[in-house]
């Protein structure tokens, strides 16, 4: 029996959704942030934290089982020498999700994953203007597009 095994199955099959997700989690441990959907990004929040853990405790049996998942000796080695010691004091909760809105194309609620100690950027009033305009020029172009056909 499956009680109490829930993991989100994303639609995907196991092989696709376990390489899914190993993508996301070296992404995250690489740019420190990553924007995608919400059901994604808290599938990959699991396996980042634990991932995290394991740089934690810094053993040589640890990096074994962080390089089976990540694959990567680049993103192994950053995960147990910057990102491991930064979170020693803390006993877990080390990402945020925080949402985004819904995606222009198909709606789907979209999300941003961050470590919890990544400063805040506020963006100024004239790159958010820029976003706007870029914004529109886009959803400009596609009614264009829609029209000719």
């Amino acid at each position: 029996m499956r009680h109490l095994k829930h993991t989100g199955r994303l639609g995907l099959p196991y092989n696709k959704r376990k390489a899914l997700l190993r993508v996301l989690v070296e992404a995250l441990l690489t740019r420190e942030k990553i924007r995608t959907t919400e059901t994604r990004a808290a599938e990959a929040r699991r396996h980042a934290e634990k991932m995290i853990t394991l740089a934690r405790d810094g053993s040589q049996a640890a990096r074994r089982r962080a390089f089976a998942f990540l694959q990567h000796k680049e993103i192994v080695h950053k995960l147990f020498t910057e990102i491991g010691p930064r979170f020693a004091e803390r006993n877990g909760g080390y990402l945020r999700v925080v949402k985004d809105g819904p995606r222009m194309g198909d709606g789907a609620m979209m999300a941003i994953l961050e470590f919890v100690d990544r400063k805040i950027v506020i963006e100024d009033e004239e790159s958010a203007n820029k976003k706007k305009s870029r914004r529109r020029r886009m959803r400009d172009m596609r009614r264009a597009m829609q029209r000719q056909r």
